[in-house]
Formats: C-alpha cells, sequence, structure tokens
C-alpha cells in the first residue's frame, strides 16, 4: 500500500498538529514497515529534523513553487505530481486535503481534532475562524473518510458539519515516546536547577489561554491557602496578562512559575517531578497532557468534561469546571492522602496501555484497509 500524507506540519509545528503527524508517521513505520510512505512537502528541510525511515519517501513539487506558490500546490497542483497518482490513500492530518481529491482514483482521509472554533467563536480572530471553518466543510465533503481523535469530536463533526456518522472513525492519538523513558534521580535533579523550580510543585501544561483555565486554578491556590507552587508550562497569550495581574494584585508571585520555550527533551522531566498534573479546560477536543502525565507516574486532577472522561477513565480526579472550591478540594485531597495518589498513579500506568503506539497504527491502519476493500 502506498499512502500519502501533506507534511507541513510535520516540519513546521513543533507541538500540537506537528506532534501528532510525527507520531502518527512513526508508529506507522514501525508497526507496518511493510507499506510505503510519501510525504509531500514544498520546503526541503523543515525547521524540524527529521529523518525518514527506509519506507518512507519526500516528494517535492515538480515545478517552480516556491514559499509564494505553496498553498498552492498543497491545495491543488500536488494531484498533478506522479507520485500523487500512484497512491493508494492520501491522509490529510490537519482537517485539510487537496480540493478535488474525491474527482480523482486516490482515496482520501482526513483527521478533525476539534472544532473548538465553532463551540467558542469569541476564542478566535474573526478571519481565523472563518478559514478554519471554510477549510474543513470543504475538506469534510471531498474526504472519504473521517478521523475524529475522540467521542465528543466525532459528535461535533456530526452536528456542525451535517456529515453521515458512518463517515467518521475514531482513532486516537498518543504522546511522543519521551515521557515513556524514566529518568534518574540525578536527571531530575538537573532538570530542576535548569529551571530554578522548587521541589515540590502543582503542574500544568498547554498553550496559556482563557480556554485552558489556569486563572481557576490560581484562585484555588490563594483563596483557599493552599501553598504548594504552581508551575506553568506554555506559550502566553493576553490571557497570560489576566492570571499575572491577579498574582501581582495577591502577591503570589513567589509561589506561580512561568515557563516557554521548554525543549521537548526536558518536558518529561519537569512532569516527572511534579507532586500533581492539573488539567482544568473547559473544553478540549483531546487531551495528550493526560497521556503525557499517564506515562509520567504523576496523579491526575482534571476538569469533568466528556472528553476528559473518555480519555482518562477511572485513572484522574475530577474537579467541577470553573469550580474554584472543589478544584482546591481536589488539590487538599490529593496532597494529604498519599495511598489516594498511588491508587491514582497505578490507574494512570493502566489506562495508559489504550492509546498504545502499536493500537493505534492498528487501528488507524484497520481504517485505510476497509476502504480499499
Amino acid at each position: 500500500m502506498k499512502i500519502g500524507f501533506d507534511a507541513k506540519r510535520l516540519l513546521y509545528n513543533r507541538s500540537g498538529l506537528g506532534n501528532y503527524s510525527r507520531n502518527m508517521l512513526a508508529y506507522l513505520q514501525t508497526y507496518f514497515p511493510e507499506e510505503e510512505y510519501y510525504l509531500f512537502a514544498v520546503d526541503r528541510p523543515g525547521k524540524i529534523p527529521f529523518t525518514p525511515a527506509a519506507n518512507t519517501h519526500f516528494v517535492h513539487p515538480s515545478g517552480d513553487f516556491g514559499a509564494s506558490r505553496a498553498a498552492y500546490w498543497r491545495s491543488k497542483a500536488i494531484m498533478r505530481e506522479k507520485k500523487f497518482e500512484a497512491l493508494d490513500i492520501f491522509h490529510g492530518l490537519s482537517a485539510e486535503l487537496p480540493v478535488g481529491i474525491s474527482k480523482t482514483k486516490v482515496k482520501s482521509v482526513l483527521t478533525i481534532h476539534d472544532v473548538i472554533y465553532l463551540r467558542y467563536p469569541h476564542l478566535y480572530r474573526f478571519i481565523d475562524r472563518k478559514i478554519y471553518h471554510w477549510k474543513t466543510k470543504k475538506a469534510c465533503k471531498e474526504a472519504g473518510k473521517i478521523i475524529a481523535v475522540s467521542r465528543q469530536t466525532k459528535e461535533d463533526i456530526i452536528r456542525f458539519y451535517k456529515v453521515d456518522e458512518k463517515k467518521v472513525e475514531i482513532v486516537y492519538q498518543g504522546c511522543s515516546p519521551l515521557f515513556a523513558q524514566k529518568l534518574t534521580a540525578e536527571q531530575r535533579q538537573s532538570i530542576r536547577e535548569k529551571y530554578h523550580l522548587p521541589d515540590e510543585y502543582l503542574l500544568m501544561v498547554g498553550t496559556i489561554e482563557e480556554r485552558k483555565n489556569a486563572l481557576t486554578l490560581v484562585k484555588a491556590l490563594h483563596q483557599h491557602h493552599i501553598p504548594i507552587p504552581l508551575v506553568l508550562v506554555g506559550r502566553e497569550t493576553k490571557y497570560a496578562r489576566v492570571i499575572k495581574d491577579y498574582i501581582r494584585q495577591n502577591k503570589l508571585e513567589e509561589q506561580i512559575y512561568f515557563l516557554h520555550n521548554v525543549s521537548s527533551g526536558d518536558l518529561p522531566g519537569i512532569y516527572q517531578n511534579a507532586k500533581i498534573f492539573l488539567y482544568i479546560s473547559v473544553f478540549e477536543g483531546f487531551g495528550i497532557p493526560l497521556l503525557e502525565a499517564f506515562h509520567s507516574g504523576v496523579p491526575v486532577i482534571a476538569s469533568d468534561i466528556d472528553v476528559f472522561a473518555e480519555v482518562a477513565g477511572d485513572a484522574a480526579l475530577f474537579a467541577q469546571k470553573n469550580n474554584v472550591e472543589d478544584t482546591a478540594e481536589k488539590i487538599k485531597r490529593l496532597l494529604q492522602d498519599e495511598e489516594e495518589r498511588a491508587k491514582l498513579i497505578a490507574l494512570g500506568n493502566a489506562r495508559k496501555e489504550r492509546f498504545s503506539p502499536q493500537r493505534i497504527a492498528q487501528d488507524l491502519m484497520k481504517v485505510y484497509q476497509n476502504m480499499l476493500s
């Protein structure tokens, strides 16, 4: 089988869609080495170092398609490439497909991670959400099959894009294999010193934006007199100013740590040093940081949204969304109860197997094979 992918995200996005693209390709290369994989990309190389395996090949434009015409090549001219015509499957890994692919003999698969821009439009610029909506709507019509990364996302695709339920399959995501590596005490101490972190802390990872809801966590610590430090890891948006204003007004500067530009190699150590991992978003399409915490042996407190229940099962302690008091109560409970902490760590260790690379690769390959049968 010859399977093609749009490699833009794989080569240029260091997190999010880039990680998804790299992880999915790595899973397929490992567990289905007999297949051939083709990465369609305008530039060589990209910003992310990437060495393809023996069964993986880059395909670049045969004509003159520099940066100014890259979007046109990806959305249209790509289908004129001879390597494209020879594909069995083309998989759009980030809610995009070439326009008109449904009229070719190549079967098409589309991954959609979420449609948060439709659920929470106020969190996005007008032009951005219009572009996301237009691209996704067209791609849904073109696709032979759509992969949703969770049941929540599948329901949203059906609801917002009026897609036939039979067209949508759920294939979960995994997390980077870096998180499976257990660091030594010396390595963890080195990371603490590198980032000037305290010996014990709570951890939250993700873009510091309104939807991630970090202010509720900061308020819980302050209003309920929980003195343990909190480390927030992620790119800052305007929402970070709101949090920092609250921190300044309440003299919490020595308790709250902000980290950004953390290297992917150091992030597992930051997880493994944490006392508790918290993920209290008001909405997500999936929840990869939950898997990162399970691999890291850290107990988890998550908001009680549907997708987190789907991902975490019984391996997390759930706090009511946007509830400062309940969030504080759950933190105090886990800090004081070593037995419950140990129980959650064991449950997380078992839960992570549902999202193993082998199982994800098998689920994805099953989608491809069913399309060709």
